[in-house]
């Protein structure tokens, strides 16, 4: 019997706290959002230079964002160096994002570049860098233009140098479609090879996207001024597949 009352006493007593708990549960879930992606692309490229020796790779990342603008997130790459066994590329970021004007908004934040086990590969080689980064993002009607600066201070994995990459990528979602145009124009700067060989790389793409429900297919033109030689430099069409959820 006493076993009996108990469990009924705590029915009644999860009853009349049953409502709020929910509520500030609820609350508390609509705080955050999280998103995510998956993506096959026909050759990773960042910043203009292959990173899977113009070969296909395996992406995907998660972003958690609080109301307030603050998000933390990771995001990964299949990858495959000229001369190396490193496999991967993880990315841990976090930062903050919000409105400062009607139609604008700052996006502020710390990106870490690692690359899983490289100490077996590389020895006593640092591959793994920290890189502040912010941007400003506008947007009028279909039209978004993002501009922004990533700079990395002097690091060993940058061979104790700096560097600086300056980009824009401009958009229009073409009303009444499910079609979309983009473009970039990036400029970096270093002695470490961010800069490429003699130590300032412009790099430069211009893509179209079809969205169908949560994929989406894109299609990108992309190209530095490095030497031909380089290889991964050079100009490439890039397809890509992205699922988001």
């Amino acid at each position: 019997m006493r076993k009996s009352i108990l469990g009924l006493s705590a029915v009644a007593l999860f009853a009349s706290m049953s409502t709020p708990a929910l509520a500030q549960d609820d609350e508390a879930t609509d705080a955050f959002k999280i998103t995510g992606s998956a993506a096959l692309v026909s050759d990773y490229r960042f910043r203009g230079f292959s990173q899977t020796q113009q070969d296909a790779a395996v992406q995907a990342g998660i972003t958690a964002t609080h109301e307030s603008g603050v998000y933390v997130g990771t995001w990964g790459s299949s990858v495959n160096f000229a001369n190396s066994s490193i496999a991967s590329e993880i990315d841990l970021f976090a930062g903050w994002s919000g409105a400062v004007a009607e139609g604008v908004t700052l996006d502020v934040g710390l990106l870490y570049y690692l690359y899983p086990k490289h100490k077996a590969n590389t020895g006593d080689i640092d591959t793994d860098f920290f890189e502040p980064y912010v941007n400003l993002i506008g947007t009028v009607g279909p039209v978004t233009i993002k501009v922004g600066a990533n700079y990395a201070w002097e690091q060993s994995a940058l061979g104790d140098n700096d560097a600086i990459y300056l980009h824009a990528e401009p958009s229009v979602a073409i009303p009444g479609t499910p079609f979309g145009l983009n473009g970039h124009l990036g400029y970096a700067s270093s002695d470490a090879f961010p800069g490429g060989v003699d130590g300032k790389v412009w790099d430069w793409s211009l893509g179209a996207t079809a969205t169908w429900k949560m994929l989406t297919f894109g299609i990108s033109y992309v190209d530095t001024d490095e030497p031909g030689s380089i290889r991964g430099s050079d100009s490439a069409v890039v397809f890509s597949l992205t699922a988001a959820f």
